[in-house]
């Protein structure tokens, strides 16, 4: 059975008297689905058919259909009243997938060199697979995490999640930015700026800004050297 399409229970009572005091109640493990009284009248025993429609859910994957026949004779019949219990029928449901995070979660920032991992992990019945997309085309992982163990500035972009079965699918968006360690932000003359690890730190400032000089500004390694030249002087 597929989960939101109906389905008739059944639940056959042999040899009952009087058949008007008969009560099915009809079960889903211990949950309750519902109650059938005969219509019928008469003394003699008779058997008789009971239905109910039901709409079967995901939670009921896993579990047993069953009914119990309860003759209800009053205070002057048997004290409890007699019951029977049918067998147990195991129940399969199969449903489309059901996340167990977010369909668009908040963006991943990091600082390359980091490891990523993006989750859009699924329920379903069957299983579900997925597909991964992300900056560089479609991804080889076919598992619900994707791992990248370090990172660089061509990782950042959106990355999607196709989660699927036979029964639906959903997709996952996730938006990553990857940040250098070292980002300049600005550098006009006599002031540049530079960001390492979000705290911005000013390595030049040369407040005389009625002198005219230029600079440079090189990089070796995680080392940053500047040079200023004013009226032929380097200042360092």
């Amino acid at each position: 059975m597929s989960e939101g399409q109906i389905i008739t229970l059944k639940c056959s009572v042999q040899n009952v008297a009087p058949v008007e005091n008969l009560r099915v109640t009809f079960y889903s493990g211990q949950r309750q689905l519902g109650q059938k009284q005969s219509n019928s009248r008469g003394r003699r025993p008779v058997s008789e058919m009971f239905e109910l429609n039901f709409t079967p859910t995901k939670e009921d994957d896993g579990g047993e259909f069953w009914c119990e026949a309860e003759l209800l004779l009053g205070s002057d019949g048997p004290q409890p009243p007699p019951v029977e219990k049918s067998q147990n029928f195991p129940a399969t449901v199969f449903y489309e997938p059901y996340l167990s995070g977010a369909s668009h979660p908040s963006p991943t920032v990091l600082t390359e060199g980091n490891p990523l991992q993006l989750n859009c992990s699924a329920v379903g019945n069957p299983s579900p697979t997925y597909t991964w997309t992300g900056p560089s085309g479609v991804s080889p992982t076919k598992s619900s995490i994707l791992i990248i163990d370090s990172t660089t500035t061509e990782d950042k972009g959106q990355y999607t999640c196709f989660v699927h079965n036979n029964q639906g699918n959903v997709t996952v968006k996730f938006d990553v930015d990857v940040k250098r360690e070292f980002e300049v932000l600005s550098c006009p003359v006599f002031y540049c700026y530079w960001k390492e690890s979000h705290l911005t730190t000013i390595l030049l400032s040369v407040v005389l800004s009625h002198i005219s000089g230029s600079f440079i500004l090189t990089h070796t390694g995680r080392k940053f050297i500047v040079t200023v030249s004013v009226f032929g002087i380097i200042w360092f």
